[in-house]
């Protein structure tokens, strides 16, 4: 189950934070994700409070107020590869909408699987 979180500025209208949100979903399904496995949060803050740097520390063009932060926790075990397949997938995806992928940053975020208590408390992946 990854958890996807993705932090703007408060000026971003929701048609741009559903662009992100449905390719990151659309990427994470394309490396194996169940289409159903979809949990998602938006974080939108004021300027003071989503501070970055506009080139750090190698973007091709200054990041603006349409710069964006995805944060992507799921559990351990996926290889580099499939990251590097999925980056690939979303930067495309984003891409197409008109959305510069320079202005996004991705981190994924490992936790072991009986770290999970995905309903009414049950470690449903845990040993005893």
């Amino acid at each position: 189950m990854p958890l996807v979180t993705l932090t703007v500025r408060k000026q971003q209208p929701s048609q741009f934070k559903t662009i992100v949100l449905d390719a990151v979903h659309e990427a994470l399904v394309a490396v194996g994700v169940p289409r159903a496995d979809k949990f998602q949060r938006v974080l939108s803050l004021d300027e003071e409070d989503f501070r970055f740097d506009p080139s750090y520390p190698d973007a091709a063009t200054p990041r603006g107020t349409d710069y964006a932060l995805i944060e992507i926790l799921w559990s351990v075990g996926r290889s580099v590869k499939v990251k590097r397949q999925m980056l690939e997938a979303l930067m495309t995806r984003l891409e197409q909408q008109g959305v510069n992928p320079e202005h996004i940053t991705v981190v994924f975020k490992e936790t072991q699987w009986e770290n999970w208590a995905f309903s009414g408390g049950r470690l449903l992946h845990a040993q005893a």
